[in-house]
């Protein structure tokens, strides 16, 4: 029998994607009565909540519902979306992002094949202009995002700790609860991490593809990574571990750029300063080399970029630190305070 599908759009102010990413959705080879599609919207003000409307009147034999998120924030929009969901699989599709056609059949064909509470996909991160393919090839490298396999590629499926835009079996939320509302970041890894650790598995299969447009500009970038660094600490304390070792090596690399320099000033030994930069300038300048063959307009910008995706995460990572200092003792946390833990869904 064939499953019915839920599939979520959390979005806020994306009319440069909104219509090709919903049309992905719309377009997809599985039985479109099995599908509604949900599209959780943070009050957008730059039309992308009339070209929604405007897609929704082209097809009136699909059910394309706009549901409005007052807090403009993901897992808020997440959770009023699974509040109104009808279908036995809730596939998650992020905004700036496009689906494969065969996207949902392959997810729900993985789940059933698997047992798998949760599968996600390979993420072909592009970008439309100069600076952000220089970005995309960033987030799409081992050095740039090290083992975040749904970024850089498998060769074959296989059982991971987390996964981007997952598709959920729906007893999920109602067994463990929805997203946290307090995670302006990092709530699909929180999520992940308290479905492992009520024993279900997340399948990553490479055979569910999605095309994830980057951002387009440096300083995007940053703020983005920066508060991936920030609210992974959160999510630390909330689940009482690490999902991944992975997570310290951007914060370790800014403290060692911190020691050296405080070494030089105290010894007034300038090369102290090369004991990590050296180095590191050294790696990113070889990755750069290597991860813009093939691209070579995105040299310039690509050592940038993976300064920015490491420095960003790790100084982030060090303010949370810093901004959650006292939480650590709180054993509230650990019960999770998603906004569908109470609700019935």
């Amino acid at each position: 029998m064939t499953p019915t599908v839920s599939v979520i759009l959390p979005i806020r102010n994306e009319v440069s994607f909104i219509e090709r990413g919903l049309g992905a959705v719309l377009a997809q080879d599985y039985p479109p009565d099995k599908v509604e599609v949900l599209v959780a919207d943070g009050m957008s003000d730059d039309g992308t909540r009339a070209i929604v409307r405007e897609v929704a009147a082209r097809h009136p034999e699909r059910t394309i519902r706009l549901i409005d998120n007052p807090a403009r924030i993901v897992p808020t929009a997440m959770n009023r979306a699974l509040a109104e969901a009808e279908g036995a699989v809730i596939v998650r599709v992020d905004g700036h992002a496009e689906i494969a056609p065969d996207y949902v059949r392959r997810s729900v064909e993985a789940l059933e094949e698997t047992g798998a509470a949760c599968v996600g996909g390979v993420l072909r991160t592009v970008g439309e202009t100069g600076v952000a393919r220089a970005i995309s090839r960033a987030q799409s490298s081992p050095f740039g995002v090290g083992g975040a396999s749904f970024r850089t590629g498998v060769g074959a499926g296989s059982f991971v700790d987390t996964v981007a835009f997952g598709t959920y079996r729906r007893e999920v939320f109602d067994r463990i609860g929805g997203f946290d509302e307090e995670l302006i970041r990092n709530q699909d890894d929180e999520l992940n991490f308290r479905l492992t650790q009520s024993g279900g598995k997340i399948w990553l299969d490479p055979s569910v593809r999605c095309v994830y447009f980057s951002r387009a500009s440096l300083s995007k970038l940053w703020r983005q990574y920066y508060q991936y660094g920030l609210y992974k600490v959160r999510v630390m304390q909330k689940r009482g571990g690490l999902a991944s070792w992975r997570h310290l090596v951007p914060a370790a690399f800014v403290l060692g750029l911190a020691l050296s320099a405080v070494l030089a000033l105290m010894t007034g030994q300038s090369l102290w300063l090369l004991a990590v930069a050296g180095p590191y300038t050294l790696a990113n300048l070889g990755a750069s080399l290597w991860t813009a063959r093939g691209a070579w307009n995105t040299l310039p910008v690509l050592p940038v970029a993976f300064g920015i995706l490491h420095l960003g995460y790790g100084l982030g990572f060090l303010a949370g630190l810093w901004r959650w200092r006292g939480q650590w003792k709180d054993k509230k946390i650990l019960q999770g305070n998603s906004g569908l833990a109470n609700k019935s869904c």
